[in-house]
């Protein structure tokens, strides 16, 4: 099928350095709101066409839009998208809304068109390993998972970080795709949702350059913490946040019946997935043998792709980025709200990727 990018800044090169690896998928064309960066892109990756965003939308041999604009203009895009008859893969947060979630998904049934949302990590070889892990029963029955993103903020690295700290932005927006993702891919779906958010600072000061200095006000929760519960009976417990040092917590540990499991970060592709099991006080390196071990950025569009012409559902697509964009969301209104705060969505378990081919 043929691509179209909208958005060509960081993180587009090394989604067109996957896509440009697979005969399934063609970039044809890419539009950003400076052209020159996406005049770049095409240069770099030998993309046929440059255009603007409206002609993108518009050209009758774009199939698929690969949305990878800031988290603010998801929504108005991905509608258009869908509106104009193609697939969207949007990066992620799908939107700053289960409500902006809500509508794109309706929007994708009604034009009977494939909408999926990054993170596409879960389908690296690190988190289908934990998968596969859990459902050979290697930590017997899972009970309990505790996931930690900490972190002190991105003023001091960041050239433009005051989105950050605006609304669509904190670190449930920003990294809890990541954490939530994973915890749904690992345990199945959300019921509930009970958290206690907070701002613990109304300004932050930035310290990168070129704004170094510059003051910003805060108008989200910067900090994070609640408990899922998931229909399986599990529950997860999963703290974000900006107001804090990092520290060397795993970023998700899952504790069963019969033993724990470390998963790898969420935010990459690989390992280690670390299993102890009960009775034991060593730990055991589990082999990573599935595919997509390094940076992947991308695999999630051919998946969808791929869905698409087979008339299955992508990993991705149907419920999933609605069901997560719920849980996430559900943090803020459960601590403002002081109850539990129940997910209205019920997507279907992500199913395994295949597993590698061997002689």
């Amino acid at each position: 099928m043929n691509v179209g990018v909208i958005g060509c800044g960081a993180i587009s090169g090394i989604y067109f350095q996957t896509l440009s690896q697979n005969p399934g998928v063609h970039v044809l064309a890419c539009s950003d709101l400076d052209l020159a960066k996406a005049q770049a892109k095409a240069e770099e990756f030998r993309i046929p066409k440059v255009l603007s965003t409206e002609d993108l939308l518009n050209d009758s041999e774009v199939e698929v839009v690969l949305n990878l604009t800031i988290p603010r203009a998801h929504h108005d895009l991905n509608l258009a998208a869908l509106k104009a008859g193609k697939h969207v893969y949007s990066e992620k947060p799908l939107g700053v809304s289960a409500f902006e979630a809500e509508q794109q998904f309706a929007a994708a049934v009604a034009a009977q068109r494939q909408l999926a949302c990054a993170p596409d990590t879960i389908l690296g070889a690190g988190i289908q390993t934990a998968m596969e892990q859990i459902r050979r029963g290697a930590i017997g029955q899972p009970v309990f998972a505790q996931g930690f993103m900490l972190c002190p903020g991105h003023e001091s690295w960041h050239p433009s970080p005051a989105f950050y700290y605006d609304h669509g932005g904190g670190p449930m927006l920003d990294m809890g795709p990541y954490y939530v993702s994973a915890l749904v891919a690992l345990l199945g779906p959300a019921t509930r949702v009970t958290a206690s958010t907070k701002m613990t600072h109304s300004t932050r000061t930035i310290t990168s350059e070129p704004l170094r200095g510059t003051e910003v006000p805060v108008h989200v929760a910067t900090h994070q913490t609640g408990v899922i519960d998931f229909v399986s009976g599990a529950t997860a417990a999963l703290t974000t946040s900006f107001d804090v040092p990092g520290y060397a917590y795993p970023p998700i540990t899952v504790f069963g019946t019969e033993g724990v499991m470390e998963v790898p970060d969420p935010n990459t592709f690989g390992g280690p997935v670390r299993i102890r099991r009960q009775g034991s006080s060593e730990w055991s390196d589990i082999p990573i043998h599935r595919p997509y071990a390094e940076n992947s950025r991308g695999i999630g569009l051919i998946d969808l792709v791929e869905a698409s012409k087979n008339g299955t559902v992508g990993r991705l697509a149907g419920e999933f980025p609605v069901h997560v964009t719920q849980i996430m969301e559900a943090f803020d209104v459960s601590s403002r709200e002081g109850k539990h705060i129940w997910i209205k969505s019920q997507p279907d378990p992500i199913l395994p990727m295949p597993e590698p081919v061997t002689a």
